[in-house]
């Protein structure tokens, strides 16, 4: 006999559902997933934390030594050409570090705030050039006064031009600019930034292999891989191994150039490898001060003016993605409007200063002392600060300078391909903020990455000498504006992704454009931590008008 329940159809009770089987997206167990950081925290020291007294001077050290192959490359550049001797060029030397530890001094405590050097700029140089070739066909008593003439066409024209950058920044001009700003702008403006400066890396490396190739893999064998041997050894190689590797490698290309290994090699070999090739040494003077109009009084001509007012936008564009750069590797937060706004305007005082004391070229923010906080993971603001003693000191105690100028170009542009490529990483983390499956914003990235760098290097391949661009109109003041604009990486990056981002599907794209990431960067009280890190010192805020302090 049958039970009767035994055919019956068991039903599950409710409440013991299975629950419905939801199908994951491809790949989300795969591996975990990384929220946005607005800071990074692998960092030893942020923007206000600080090294012991005794590291905080070898570290800033380290930073003089990083921003001398700058102004020792744009000296040895523009100085013969102009007809100045071994001598002009150390007195060149000296005023380019000496107003880049005042310009420096004054961007970290009245700037931006950021840990950020303030160099001479390679955007100037095409400038020059122009400058240079408009005297080449004119009669001068010696080549000493042709190069006198020239520097003082330069002072005049970065006396005048300097005011761009000052209404650019005081006149609220750059704050309009920079709130046009998402994450999808940022991130090939940054990435230009290091990876433009490729020119700079490798090729200069390669003029001297046997002493730049061995600092470039010593470079990252010690401060990468032996850093783990020892716990003691991790700080000190992560911190100074590229001090302790320029130091073996030009004790080697010395001991290279005494043997009389370059004794019989072509020119060019002889320039990049021999350590007394410059003439630094002999020709430089004890103690000297650099003061302003030393060359004499300036001379201004428009032609002239109008090259340099585009250089200092190329200036002003290069140094906006640098900062964007020193924000991240000093553990802030990305730097409001109104921060850029005032740095922008103290760069332009900061070449008035410039013009008025001398120096051959504008200043920017240096790209390869915004790698070395990535480099050592140090981003202190103080360190920053003490390395302008040693900019002023060896500025004005010339042959202790000349000594440490006498490093190979290739050593230092070894240097280089490290610290521009941590730019140019840096530069794709600020991603995060933004949608990156977004096929919009993966357009703007692309174009303007590539753009921004193809068309600056159309620009340089068709560029002669002279500094004559491939714009040729009658008007010589718009072709020196133009070709310095589109000779610049950064600045063409900058207006390909701020014209597309802000014109390509903005009204369905807010979210993915990662706007409700970045607005409270860009205002004072948008973020807590931005009065934190980008406050002036002491009490010197009550003497600034509210409307730049918002």
């Amino acid at each position: 006999m049958e039970k009767p329940n035994e055919h019956q159809h068991q039903h599950t009770p409710a409440s013991h559902q299975l629950p419905p089987v939801i199908i994951p997206p491809l790949g989300a167990a795969r591996g975990p997933s990384f929220p946005p950081n607005e800071q990074f925290l692998q960092l030893n020291y942020c923007i206000h934390s600080n090294p012991s007294w005794p590291q905080t001077v070898l570290l800033a050290f380290q930073h003089y030594i990083v921003m001398l192959g700058s102004a020792v490359i744009i000296a040895t550049a523009l100085v013969p050409r102009m007809g100045g001797g071994p001598g002009d060029k150390a007195r060149v030397i000296q005023t380019l570090l000496f107003m880049s530890g005042i310009n420096t001094l004054l961007q970290t405590l009245f700037g931006t705030r950021l840990p950020t050097v303030m160099g001479p700029s390679f955007a100037y140089v095409i400038s020059v050039y122009g400058i240079i070739d408009d005297f080449n066909d004119s009669n001068f008593s010696s080549e000493h006064q042709r190069f006198l003439h020239c520097m003082r066409s330069v002072q005049g024209s970065l006396i005048v031009s300097s005011f761009i950058s000052m209404i650019l920044g005081y006149g609220r001009v750059w704050d309009k600019l920079t709130r046009l700003f998402s994450p999808v702008v940022i991130v090939p403006v940054v990435c230009v930034v290091g990876l433009g400066l490729f020119g700079r890396g490798f090729p200069q490396l390669a003029n001297c292999v046997e002493i730049g190739l061995p600092m470039l893999i010593l470079l990252v064998v010690c401060q990468q891989y032996l850093k783990g041997i020892h716990p003691r050894a991790h700080s000190v190689l992560e911190r100074f191994a590229m001090l302790l590797c320029i130091a073996f490698v030009w004790v080697f290309a010395v001991i290279v150039t005494v043997s009389g290994a370059y004794n019989n090699v072509g020119q060019q070999t002889k320039m990049s490898c021999r350590t007394d090739r410059s003439g630094l040494l002999s020709s430089a003077p004890w103690v000297r001060i650099p003061y302003p109009f030393q060359w004499g009084p300036p001379i201004f001509r428009a032609s002239h003016v109008f090259g340099m007012m585009g250089a200092a936008l190329v200036a002003s564009a290069e140094s906006t993605g640098t900062f964007y750069a020193a924000s991240r590797l000093s553990g802030a937060t990305a730097p409001p409007t109104y921060v850029l706004t005032r740095s922008i305007g103290l760069q332009g005082i900061g070449q008035l200063l410039e013009g008025i004391f001398g120096a051959a070229v504008g200043n920017t923010a240096s790209v390869e002392n915004v790698g070395l906080l990535g480099l050592t993971h140090v981003g202190s603001r103080r360190v920053v600060q003490i390395s302008t003693a040693f900019m002023i000191f060896f500025s004005i105690f010339g042959k202790f300078g000349a000594f440490f100028a006498s490093i190979p170009i290739p050593i230092f542009a070894a240097i280089y391909c490290v610290l521009y490529g941590i730019v140019a990483a840096v530069g794709i983390s600020f991603i995060q903020f933004a949608n990156n499956n977004s096929m919009r914003n993966i357009y703007i990235l692309g174009l303007s990455l590539f753009l921004g760098i193809s068309i600056p290097q159309y620009f340089m391949m068709n560029t002669d000498p002279a500094g004559h661009g491939p714009v040729k109109t009658n008007g010589g003041w718009f072709n020196n504006i133009f070709n310095a604009i589109f000779s610049s990486p950064p600045t063409v990056a900058l207006i390909v992704a701020t014209l597309l981002d802000n014109t390509l599907d903005v009204t369905n794209t807010h979210e993915d454009r990662g706007i409700p990431w970045w607005v409270p960067f860009q205002h004072k009280r948008g973020d807590s931590r931005n009065e934190e890190f980008y406050s002036y010192p002491l009490r010197f805020k009550e003497f600034i008008p509210s409307r730049f302090l918002k």
